[in-house]
């Protein structure tokens, strides 16, 4: 029932910018905090960015704090990543999730989506 579907990865260059969208369907987003979430290769799943229900509060991680910024469309059910200044580190499978309670803890949310390959490289 309830379905995430991650958009926007690609291959971009050091310094570039890419916009992630997180779709939802069957479902409305506004009733949830989401998060985004990256792994590398042979690393753990780590939290990047995630937004409350009420849009009060948004946190980052500091590898990220200043270049991206997380936001949300209720009308298009929608919650978006802003990528900037991305840097070969930035590198990662990334995914959004929604549950009850925000945090960049992955065990904090219930539902996730499939995954959008991120790859910054010249």
């Amino acid at each position: 029932q309830v379905q995430l579907v991650e958009s926007g990865g690609g291959l971009v260059q050091p310094g570039g910018s890419l916009r992630l969208s997180c779709a939802a369907s069957k479902f409305s987003l506004d009733y949830y905090a989401v998060g985004w979430f990256r792994q590398a290769p042979g690393k753990e799943r780590e939290g990047v960015s995630c937004i409350s229900r009420s849009d009060s509060s948004t946190s980052y991680a500091d590898s990220v704090k200043g270049r991206f910024t997380i936001s949300r469309d209720s009308a298009k059910n929608t919650v978006y990543l802003q990528m900037n200044s991305l840097q070969p580190g930035d590198t990662a499978v990334y995914y959004c999730a929604a549950g009850i309670f925000g945090g960049l803890q992955p065990g904090l949310y219930n539902y996730w989506g499939q995954g959008t390959q991120v790859t910054v490289s010249s």
